[in-house]
């Protein structure tokens, strides 16, 4: 069909942020923290920490370890019940980003 022309080359435009302005991905985060101010029910279960018995105001930690609790009391343990994908349904988008642990802490509140 000599009648039908070559489309015209769209030209490729980069659209991304230079890499110095992204955010950095999940996989690439220590970790990411939320807080769950409720009680954690778990297997039907009211979750209370196994040192003080604190039961709400918990910071969740997903990291490349498993999801940890921290209690208001700051005790920490591993909830191997939990997993990231639970972590990701339950946790909203990534908001503000915190160079250490004590800084995200802070922040939240805690």
């Amino acid at each position: 069909m000599a009648d039908q022309q070559e489309p015209e080359s769209v030209p490729v435009v980069y659209d991304f942020l230079p890499a110095d302005l992204r955010l950095p991905t999940r996989e690439e985060l220590a970790g990411i923290l939320m807080p769950h101010a409720g009680p954690l029910v778990l297997d039907g279960e009211v979750r209370a920490c196994a040192e003080c018995g604190a039961y709400r105001k918990w910071i969740v930690a997903s990291t490349k370890n498993g999801i940890w609790l921290r209690c208001p009391a700051g005790h920490e343990e591993v909830e191997p019940r939990l997993d990231n994908a639970w972590f990701n349904r339950t946790s909203g988008p990534l908001g503000d980003q915190h160079a250490t642990y004590e800084e995200c802490l802070r922040a939240l509140g805690y």
